[in-house]
């Protein structure tokens, strides 16, 4: 450690704020916020560090800088804006890389409202930016079905008439009511804008008491159809607001915010709730790069997206709370009843971009995807090495009839079918699953420790705390217990267990870990069914053909190398028969089979 950087840590002050680490070429590598800037600069350089990253990061520190604030929250921002200014390589980026649309209402004497990728600083007014367009497409649609508003693009002056413009098709197929010329005046189409603006900020109350108010006026006046018109108007507006009401209508001007994450990144969803309604949504995914805690990268993401959507709620629905405190905001952790479901469903919108982004990951960049998997594996089952080398075992027999054992080898999360093997007990006599298992394992890892081979990461055994234990015994007896995690997976409830554990893991239905253990699982299975078959098979035929008088092992090898079956046998001709085993046997074979009762047994 250079002196100057050595002296520099000695005189860290304890405040909060914000420090920068540079390399030796004065690059800005990474930007951090503390509540104590001494202890948490500190910790970056502890021996004890077990993230590679992070070694890798202190490895290049050659100069840091501070500069201390008055709270956290000071910091939190600091933070941010100089990460966005600077994107050092080390921090975590909330990154766009598409436009987002937008509904505009242009800054005209009468204005237009239409879709947009486009924000321009012209005074125009811009709702969103929607994630998906279909939602914003929807909502334009209905505005324009009941509001009859101009979409030309006519420059109309503050007084319009005078036959400077003439009214368009527009105005003649009733989809405009033809301000150009007047017959709707400024005040009539500034209202209509009014109430479209409500609507885009998720108010439809002062919408259908407008449109309530109409068609009662019409009524009045006997103009039925014009009622009916109106009648039909406001039903697509509550159509619209019961497909996008997710909440309790009390729930009004919130934030909410969803978040799950695996080792290598966290992904936030988004929600601006307006009287209920969801009128943005937005969800990213945030890669981790120094093991950041769901906390700080929560911290960061509220106080980006927040500022991304221009969002001034005072209130803000999260699934934990937050470290830092936020002036005049006010954070909620529902735990039951509508806002509990409203943030629930925030994080299944989370939970969903996830499978959606890791699909795509799969099929783009296989190698990224197999080094997740196998690091949520590890984390997950608690090894101390990612299981790039994983072995499982079943057995198979029936009435301890006809045994064997099998044993499949997965690399990387995918079967090696040639490094799979088949094991007949030797010691074992009847079914005795837990003996077997004792015997094979041993056999297994013997071998391969005398033959100097690489042992596998994870051991999985079909079956549960009995299973498990007698793989155990072996593993202790060979000196090599503790060095392989060894784990069991029981069927019916999908438990996983672990030696010297009593209580069994249960992982979600649709993690990709569960997946893997249950692919190596079925395919043990597989593999030592089909064995165990072909073995009794062959048991089968090779003990009737044997009671053939005269007839040895070897004939009976010659005849079902030629004839594959003993079907083939019963049905085949005394000369073809002559062919294969002589004219004598070939006659005992055709009478054992043909002369009994007179037919083919």
């Amino acid at each position: 450690m250079d002196s100057s950087l050595e002296l520099q840590l000695k005189s860290l002050p304890s405040d909060p704020g914000v420090y920068r680490y540079y390399d030796k070429d004065d690059r800005l590598l990474y930007v951090g916020k503390a509540k104590n800037l001494r202890k948490r600069v500190l910790a970056y350089f502890n021996k004890n560090l077990t993230n590679g990253k992070t070694k890798t990061l202190v490895s290049k520190i050659r100069r840091l800088e501070t500069t201390v604030v008055n709270s956290e929250y000071d910091a939190l921002l600091l933070e941010s804006n100089l990460i966005k200014e600077y994107q050092p390589f080390y921090n975590i980026l909330l990154k766009d890389d598409k436009s987002f649309p937008y509904i505009c209402i242009k800054k005209e004497n009468f204005p237009r409202i239409f879709l947009t990728r486009k924000v321009t600083r012209d005074g125009s007014e811009y709702f969103g930016p929607y994630t998906k367009i279909q939602p914003a497409r929807v909502l334009l649609e209905t505005i324009k079905n009941i509001y009859k508003i101009r979409t030309c693009n006519l420059g109309l002056p503050g007084r319009v008439g005078g036959g400077k413009y003439r009214v368009c098709l527009e105005y003649h197929i009733k989809n405009c009511e033809g301000p150009c010329e007047g017959p709707e005046s400024k005040e009539d189409y500034d209202k209509k804008i009014g109430i479209i603006r409500g609507i885009l900020k998720g108010d439809f109350k002062l919408a259908k008491g407008y449109l309530t108010e109409e068609m009662m006026a019409h009524a009045k006046n006997l103009e039925y159809e014009k009622a009916q018109i109106t009648k039909e108007k406001i039903e697509s507006i509550e159509e619209y607001q019961s497909t996008y009401t997710v909440a309790n209508p009390g729930i009004d001007e919130v934030d909410v915010f969803g978040m799950v994450s695996d080792d290598t990144a966290a992904y936030i969803n988004f929600f601006k709730i307006r009287k209920g309604n969801i009128i943005q949504s937005f969800t990213t995914e945030v890669k981790k790069i120094l093991e950041e805690s769901d906390e700080e990268i929560l911290e960061r993401a509220l106080i980006e997206i927040r500022e991304k959507f221009g969002s001034r709620s005072k209130t803000v629905f999260l699934p934990f709370y937050l470290g830092v405190e936020i002036p005049e905001l006010k954070i909620f952790v529902p735990k039951i009843g509508d806002k509990r479901r409203i943030v629930e469903l925030s994080e299944k919108n989370a939970k969903e971009y996830r499978i959606e982004k890791l699909r795509q990951i799969q099929i783009q960049d296989p190698d990224r995807h197999i080094h997740r998997v196998m690091s949520e594996m590890r984390n997950l089952l608690r090894m101390p090495v990612e299981p790039r080398y994983i072995e499982g075992f079943d057995n198979s027999n029936l009435q301890g009839a006809h045994p064997v054992s099998a044993c499949v080898v997965f690399r990387d999360g995918k079967p090696s079918k040639p490094d799979y093997r088949i094991f007949y007990p030797k010691t074992v006599e009847g079914s005795n699953d837990f003996a077997t298992m004792e015997e094979v394992i041993f056999r297994r890892y013997k071998r391969l420790l005398e033959e100097k081979k690489p042992l596998p990461q994870l051991i999985l055994i079909d079956g549960g705390k009995g299973q498990l234990s007698s793989a155990v015994k072996s593993l202790k007896e060979l000196g090599i217990y503790g060095k392989i995690t060894v784990i069991g997976i029981a069927k019916r409830l999908e438990e996983i267990f672990f030696p010297e554990d009593t209580v069994p893991l249960y992982l979600d239905k649709r993690s990709e870990t569960l997946k893997i253990l249950q692919q190596v699982r079925d395919e043990a299975h597989r593999f030592g069914v089909k064995h165990h078959r072909g073995r009794r098979k062959r048991s089968t035929i090779a003990s009737e053909l044997d009671s053939i008088e005269g007839i040895g092992p070897k004939t009976v090898a010659q005849l079902l190398l030629r004839l594959k079956s003993v079907k083939r046998i019963k049905e085949a001709q005394e000369e073809h028969l002559e062919e294969i085993v002589g004219k004598s046997k070939a006659k005992q074979i055709w009478a054992y089979f043909h002369e009994r009762d007179g037919k083919v047994n």
